[in-house]
């Protein structure tokens, strides 16, 4: 057993920038990179995509981006890669690896997939109510496109243990991507709930990337950090027993201190004591942090519970459309004007037939943000821009309210600033829903590809 390992952080979503994983894979002296490149709605878009476009491969589009810039630091570093970029389509993603790795002229490296989170064909039959507003699963059905289990660590420790040198998943839980390395080099017992805690503890705050090392923190003259345009994600040195020490690459932006760990901790997490995860449940409150040295701060002590009976599904499902577009007032009687256009907008939309379950007509700078909730006594801007969004049942409805605002650049107020060319101002809702599955239901396969 090795008496510490180095996990980095690659990602912590899709659209996450590449430079500070490869940064990490050149520099980190890691013996683990992972990334993290799912939302909740992630799969669900990438089912409507493959529903429209038969050449969509199913996982990230990024992948190739971020497996050409760390492939040559962790094959020379002897790093192996975890990441859930599989989406749809672990296999494929494995497969694309391969190719990469053939290319860049490294043979004989293992890859697994991980399979099993997908099960969009029998979801309705596994579960029972939505946890949002207990209805029936079976009333999703019509509008059904997509339901991903999140999966644990113990497949990924698996694939591990059988040799692979990179885990590609589909849906897995967040924090469990980085937990599944110190399941397998510290031999940890699945059930040991004191050492998951711990572990699913430190994953928690790894998975959201540069949010621990300063990203999403600063507030400027309240909380600074140096150099926010250059941050560095996060790498945990991590114990046999999960006590770990957060750092960074050296040179690197952003700041790991008490205030960016602890803002971790709480994101995102709505009860610190029972934290629920595939593999554990995580009790935060009896965590203990310290400041060791410049950007680097132990965490130990976070509790653990046993993991739960069931495991959350994702639920995707098209809820129509929405239409979106805006325009623009500057200087003197901007608000004037853009009350006008409010007015104007809302008689048309009667006039046309919009048939829209929700429509908003938001002043940005103003009121966007904070809506009825915006202070009567709030300054006025000294530019707005008018956002116009109505949520229909078709696509031909939603249609309507790009053509209305069109109308404006002519037949509207004023001064009005129109934005042309204009892109799609239309697309597709997909909502999310979740509800519980027993945890036997839905076992896990892995499967190895070689390069």
């Amino acid at each position: 057993m090795k008496d510490k390992i180095r996990i980095g952080a690659g990602s912590a979503w899709w659209g996450d920038r590449v430079e500070p994983a490869k940064m990490n894979a050149d520099l980190g002296r890691l013996d683990y990179l992972c990334f993290e490149t799912m939302a909740e709605a992630t799969v669900s878009a990438a089912q409507v995509r493959a529903r429209r476009d038969p050449t969509f491969e199913g996982y990230d589009t990024y992948l190739d981006d971020r497996m050409k810039a760390v492939l040559p630091g962790c094959m020379r570093q002897g790093t192996k890669i975890i990441s859930n970029q599989g989406w749809i389509n672990p296999d494929g993603a494995a497969q694309r690896i391969v190719h990469w790795l053939q290319t860049l002229g490294y043979k004989g490296v293992k890859v697994a997939s991980v399979n099993g989170s997908l099960i969009t064909d029998k979801v309705l039959s596994m579960t029972d109510r939505i946890l949002e507003n207990g209805k029936p699963t079976a009333s999703l059905a019509d509008n059904l496109i997509s339901a991903e289990v999140y999966l644990g660590a113990e497949p990924i420790a698996q694939a591990l243990a059988a040799g692979a040198h990179i885990v590609v998943t589909g849906r897995v839980a967040d924090p469990s991507i980085f937990m599944a390395p110190m399941m397998h080099e510290f031999g940890w017992d699945p059930m040991d709930a004191a050492r998951l805690g711990q572990g699913m503890g430190i994953g928690h705050l790894m998975e959201c990337g540069a949010q621990v090392t300063g990203g999403y923190f600063s507030d400027p003259g309240f909380k600074d950090v140096p150099e926010p345009w250059n941050f560095g994600f996060p790498i945990a040195e991590v114990e046999p027993d999960g006590t770990a020490t957060l750092c960074k690459v050296a040179g690197t932006g952003g700041a790991i201190n008490l205030q960016t760990v602890k803002e971790q901790m709480l994101y995102e997490v709505h009860d610190p004591a029972n934290y629920l995860t595939p593999d554990v449940v995580v009790d935060f409150t009896t965590a203990q942090l310290e400041q060791v040295g410049v950007n680097r701060v132990k965490v130990s002590k976070i509790g653990g519970k046993p993991r739960p009976a069931t495991l959350k599904v994702s639920i995707g499902c098209t809820e129509g459309f929405i239409g979106e577009d805006m325009f623009f007032y500057a200087g003197p009687g901007a608000l004037r004007r853009a009350e006008l256009a409010k007015k104007i907008l809302t008689e048309r939309f009667r006039i046309v037939g919009l048939e829209a379950d929700d429509i908003r007509i938001d002043f940005l700078g103003l009121n966007a943000i904070h809506g009825a909730a915006t202070p009567a006594h709030a300054p006025e801007p000294y530019e707005i821009a008018v956002r116009v969004a109505a949520r229909t049942r078709t696509r031909e409805q939603a249609i309507k309210v790009g053509r209305e605002v069109d109308g404006m650049a002519v037949s509207g107020i004023g001064h009005t600033g129109k934005r042309v060319p204009h892109a799609d101002r239309t697309r597709e809702v997909i909502g999310v829903w979740s509800s519980l599955v027993p945890r036997e239901k839905v076992p896990a396969s892995v499967r190895y590809f070689e390069s």
